[in-house]
Parts: C-alpha cells; structure tokens; sequence
C-alpha cells in the first residue's frame, strides 16, 4: 500500500510541476535562444534591430525611393516652340533648372536692380550684373552723381513676367525675360527741382532682360547679361492718377 501512495504522490506533483510549466510559458512566453540578457544600471542600451521583412512580400504602403528620385524628362510641361526648345535644352544640361523658379527669382532681381540703379547702390548692382551691364549702369550712376542728379523711381508694380526666349550657347544658358511694370520716374537737380518726369504720371515700362549663367560653373547664381526697352502694346498708355 505504502508504494501505492507513493506511485501516487510521484504522479500528483509531476502533474502539478506540468501545471506551473505551463503557466510560465504562457505568462512570460518562449525563449527561442536569441534573447539578450536584460541591461545593467548605468549600461549604454542598445538600439533595437528592426526585423528584416520577407523580400517576398512588398508592402502597399513601400515607397520606392529609388524611383522618387528619378529626374524630371527634360521634355515635361515645356512651354510650346523654340522657347521650349531652348529650356528643354537648358535642363538637359541642368536637370535642376526650373523656369517656374527662375522667374520667381528673376522677379525680385528685377526689383533689387531697378533699385539699386535709382538710388546708385553699386555694391548691390556688382554681384547682379554682368560686366557688359555693370559698366554702363555704374558710369550713368557716377555722372548722375557729378551733375548733382538724383533719379527717384517709385515701382508700383510688375504686371508681366514672362520667358521670351531661351537657348543654350555652348554651356551658357540665357534665359530672357519680358517685364511690364508700371513706375513713376523722376530726376531731379542738386535742388530737389524736378528736371525730368511727372510725379503724377503712371508709366507702363516694358523691358526685356537676358539673364545668363554657365552651367558647368561652380557659381549657381545668374547675372543680368542684356538689357532692351519693348515697345508698349496699343493698349498700354501712359496714364494719370
């Protein structure tokens, strides 16, 4: 009898050791031989090692950087004929050449310019202006100055800013572009007197600038290379307030 009970008693505490097995892997789950031994105080923890997916399964929501990356066709949203011949050749040298962006910038360089040449500011102009440009502007500024001239320009707005023409001599990309702004321009004498323009006469302006730069140079910047008066549309008139 006494080896029955301790059959028995073997069988009753195996069960139960089975029991708590159980209730330990369910509580803190299997080890699978790859767990990493829980950090000391003051130990550098280390990064968690995100798990490889299964190249077999490409999620949905995966962006394909590499494609993201792919340079615009020079041939997309181009501006019909030559002229966009000429940016599509302009991009094919500089993929990075935008005429959206370059007219924006060409806008606030037109700004700058008309200026800086009505108040002289020729360390502005220098950086703006090619020489073929420069030269000119800094000897009208300087005989403005001997004769004891001032030229006032007040911009009231750029209605147009528009590409022209475009093109690419060699690896000189030239972009020109047409402005109609309306400005009130006076000269004026050692004085103050007015010697030139009306104050109250609102002028339509149309010029065309050429804007250049060298697509292999270092220098991403573009200098003002041309400058022409347009005649004014039949329907621009100068006009009074």
């Amino acid at each position: 009898m006494n080896g029955d009970f301790h059959f028995l008693d073997i069988i009753f505490f195996a069960m139960v050791a089975a029991f708590l097995v159980l209730r330990l892997r369910n509580v803190l789950g299997r080890r699978t031989g790859n767990e990493r031994p829980p950090p000391q105080w003051g130990a550098k923890r280390e990064a968690p090692v995100p798990a490889k997916p299964d190249d077999a399964v490409a999620p949905d929501n995966v962006v394909d950087l590499a494609a993201a990356r792919k340079p615009v066709p020079v041939d997309a949203m181009l501006p019909p004929g030559p002229l966009g011949e000429g940016v599509g050749a302009i991009r094919a040298a500089d993929p990075s050449f935008s005429l959206d962006t370059f007219l924006s910038g060409a806008r606030m360089a037109f700004e700058m310019i008309v200026d800086a040449y009505a108040t002289g500011n020729t360390k502005v102009l220098r950086p703006l202006l090619a020489d073929a440009v420069y030269n000119p502007f800094a000897d009208a500024i300087a005989q403005r100055q001997r004769a004891g001239e001032t030229l006032e320009t007040e911009l009231l707005g750029i209605r147009v800013v528009e590409a022209a023409d475009a093109h690419l001599n060699g690896t000189v990309a030239e972009v020109t572009v047409r402005f109609v702004s309306e400005q009130v321009n006076l000269v004026k004498d050692a004085q103050g007197r007015i010697v030139e323009g009306d104050p109250q006469r609102i002028t339509d302006v149309v010029d065309l600038w050429t804007f250049s730069r060298d697509t292999r140079g270092k220098d991403p910047n573009w200098q003002l290379a041309a400058t022409r008066a347009a005649p004014l549309p039949e329907d621009h008139k100068d006009h009074k307030d």
